[in-house]
C-alpha cells in the first residue's frame, strides 16, 4: 500500500502537470470498515484510483461516483456510507444531499459506516490577457496574486517585458488552447482591438471583457456583427470591462476588472447542484 508521503508526493505531481483528479480521505469510520480514518485515495477524472486506498467495495462505488462529479463542477463533497438503519433512523435516504452531505447505502455484511471527504483538485484558474497596454500589465501582475496561471496574447513585436506571464502567445489565435476555467480581457485599447475581440469571442470561456469605451464597443459590435458573429455572443461580451468604481488609473481599471471577474467565479461556485 502507497504510503501518506508517497500520495502527498503524487498530489504534488499531479498538480504540477495541471492534471484534473480528487484526493478522497476517510474522515470517519463506525465498526467494521476495510478502510480507517485517515486513509486517502488519488482519483483520476475518469474514476480510476490513481493511488492509495478507501476500502473495498462497499463505500468505492459511491466515492469513486462523487471523485468523478466533484471533478466535474469543481465542489468538494462529504460522503457517508452507512446500513439501512442507520440511515432510517437519521431520517436519511440513499442518494439524498442534506446539509452538506450525500447519503449511500452500506449493503456489505459487515454493516459499518463510512465518511470519506472528496476534494477536487483542479489546474488554476486562467486569466488570459489581449494587448501590451498598462491595463494588461496591471492586469497580470495582480492574476498571479488570486490564483490565476496568467496568460499574455500580443504581437511579438509588442509584448510586455515589464510583466512575465505563465504564458505568451503571439498571436490572437486561441483555438489551440487546451480546456480551462478560461477568462478573457482583450486590454488592447487601439491596437488590433478587433482582431482580438473576435478571436475572444470565438474561444471557450466563462467571461470576455472589453477595455474601452462605449462608442467604440458598439463600432466593433456592429463590425463584428457585418462579419457573420452572432449577436447573442456579442450580448454576452462584458464591456467595458469592470464593476463601476469610477477607476482612472490602470491599476484601479485592473482592480475593477478582476472584481468583476471574482464575482462571476464565485455566483458560478454558490450556484445550486
Amino acid at each position: 500500500m502507497i504510503r501518506t508521503d508517497e500520495i502527498f508526493d503524487l498530489i504534488g505531481a499531479l498538480k504540477t502537470e495541471g492534471a484534473r483528479f480528487a484526493v478522497a480521505t476517510v474522515v470517519r469510520t463506525v465498526s467494521l470498515t476495510a478502510a480507517k480514518a485517515g486513509a486517502k485515495a488519488v482519483i483520476r477524472a475518469d474514476g480510476t484510483i490513481e493511488a492509495g486506498w478507501i476500502g473495498g467495495g462497499c463505500a468505492r462505488g459511491a466515492v469513486l461516483r462523487a471523485a468523478r462529479a466533484a471533478i466535474a463542477d469543481g465542489r468538494p463533497r462529504l460522503v457517508s456510507v452507512q446500513p439501512s438503519d442507520l440511515l432510517q433512523a437519521g431520517g436519511a435516504v440513499a442518494g439524498e444531499d442534506r446539509e452538506g452531505i450525500h447519503f449511500e447505502k452500506n449493503l456489505c455484511p459487515s454493516q459499518g459506516s463510512i465518511d470519506v471527504f472528496v476534494e477536487p483538485m483542479l489546474p488554476r484558474p486562467e486569466l488570459l490577457v489581449c494587448g501590451a497596454t498598462p491595463v494588461a500589465a496591471a492586469l497580470l501582475g495582480l492574476a498571479r496574486r488570486f490564483g490565476y496561471q496568467a496568460l499574455l496574447a500580443a504581437p511579438e513585436s509588442a509584448q510586455l517585458d515589464s510583466e512575465a506571464p505563465d504564458l505568451r502567445l503571439t498571436a490572437y489565435r486561441f483555438d489551440d488552447l487546451p480546456p480551462a476555467e478560461r477568462y478573457i480581457v482583450v486590454a488592447t485599447q487601439g491596437s488590433g482591438d478587433q482582431a482580438a475581440l473576435a478571436a475572444a469571442l470565438r474561444a471557450s470561456a466563462l467571461y470576455v471583457g472589453f477595455v474601452g469605451s462605449r462608442r467604440k464597443i458598439a463600432a466593433l459590435r456592429a463590425s463584428l456583427v457585418a462579419e457573420g458573429f452572432d449577436p447573442a455572443r456579442l450580448d454576452a461580451l462584458h464591456a467595458p470591462a469592470g464593476l463601476p468604481i469610477d477607476a482612472v488609473t490602470p491599476e484601479e481599471i485592473a482592480l475593477s476588472i478582476l472584481a468583476e471577474i471574482t464575482a462571476i467565479r464565485r455566483r458560478h461556485d454558490r450556484a445550486p447542484l
